[in-house]
């Protein structure tokens, strides 16, 4: 199979480990690259020709033109390239991965779009090749993959770059720690001798796990109706007020029956005992969705493990540990959560 927008692949994955492998860990051996924070996408570039295409191929072309010119300049086709697209922000010198502002990219109206090209360009990291001219690349292994992709794209320049890459562990371990405070998430473990296998998860990913005891504020029901779907979670900032962080979800069914039962005495209701209810902000992402909730009392605390936030909210869902009713819910603030040192994003491109 040859990939093209008219054929598209899909991308290949990897799955979690909870530390960055050795890199006799595979036969053959691993190589190791920054994990990027963006939009996983796949460039099939011919000539004027300029498609990107998401994980689950979905067009993304028409919200980055600044992209799509950068790749008709720069790069000789017919090529298909495996990447990240993101959005840099901050000053020189302290630059560093934005996805709020990358989210913000996908708009309905072209003169947005057209508007927020200018304002928050976004660049595209390229980190696998998967066809070169009428070449498929799929099943050669990654180590000829990449020693084609930094020959296909020796001449490319910014926003257009090409991912690090190292086969010393000791050095992956330090990008995992370092590169966070770029706004990157991980480190990828890719096998050497691996062709490209399309929807499997054949790398290996290390991500950031941290924990933090947060407070309850409420819950929304399960999408299928019966049971709590995910509890909502709050800090204290600096000055006492309690501020929503984010999420925490991925119960089981029977699990999810009992915290009805289990939250009950907490239910804030109103002076006529009616339960309280609220909504949630509405996304691009939640349109058409319930995002309503039932709010409880903030009594609860739990503790929740987390991977990194972005601003003040958790980036992603967090997972549930425990319950920690030794711990006054005024104590849960802000200040307790782990900050990266920052690290300048060019640094990381360079």
């Amino acid at each position: 199979m040859l990939p093209s927008a008219a054929d598209p692949v899909a991308p290949m994955l990897a799955k979690a480990t909870d530390g960055v492998p050795e890199p006799d860990a595979v036969p053959g051996g691993l190589a190791y690259e920054p994990k990027w924070d963006g939009f996983r996408a796949i460039a099939y570039v011919d000539g004027e020709h300029v498609e990107l295409g998401s994980r689950g191929s979905k067009p993304l072309t028409r919200y980055f033109p600044e992209l799509v010119d950068a790749f008709r300049r720069q790069v000789r086709g017919p090529v298909a390239l495996d990447g990240e697209i993101v959005v840099r922000t901050g000053e020189p010198g302290r630059e560093r991965l934005d996805w709020e502002a990358l989210s913000q990219r996908i708009h309905p109206a072209e003169s947005r779009v057209r508007r927020l090209a200018h304002e928050t360009p976004a660049s595209f990291v390229a980190f696998d090749l998967l066809a070169r001219g009428e070449e498929s690349m799929l099943d050669r292994p990654f180590r000829e993959r990449r020693a084609a992709l930094e020959e296909a794209v020796r001449d490319l320049d910014d926003p257009i770059h090409v991912t690090r890459i190292t086969r010393d562990v000791a050095l992956a371990r330090r990008w995992l720690v370092e590169f966070e405070g770029a706004g990157l998430d991980g480190v990828v473990a890719k096998p050497l001798e691996a062709r490209y296998s399309p929807g499997r998860r054949v790398m290996l990913k290390t991500k950031h796990h941290r924990t933090a005891d947060v407070v309850l504020l409420g819950y929304r029901r399960h999408s299928g109706g019966r049971g709590v779907g995910s509890l909502l979670l709050g800090l204290y900032d600096e000055h006492g007020a309690l501020h929503a962080v984010g999420g925490a979800s991925a119960f089981t069914d029977a699990r999810r029956l009992e915290l009805v039962d289990e939250l009950e005495p907490f239910v804030a209701r109103d002076e006529h005992g009616e339960v309280v209810t609220g909504q949630t902000e509405r996304s691009r992402f939640s349109s058409g969705r319930d995002v309503s909730f039932v709010r409880l009392e903030p009594v609860r605390v739990l503790e929740v493990r987390y991977d990194q936030m972005e601003g003040s909210r958790f980036r992603h869902t967090a997972q549930f540990v425990r319950w920690r009713p030794d711990r006054d819910p005024r104590s849960c603030t802000f200040e307790q959560l782990e900050r990266p040192v920052a690290y300048d994003l060019e640094r990381v491109l360079a």
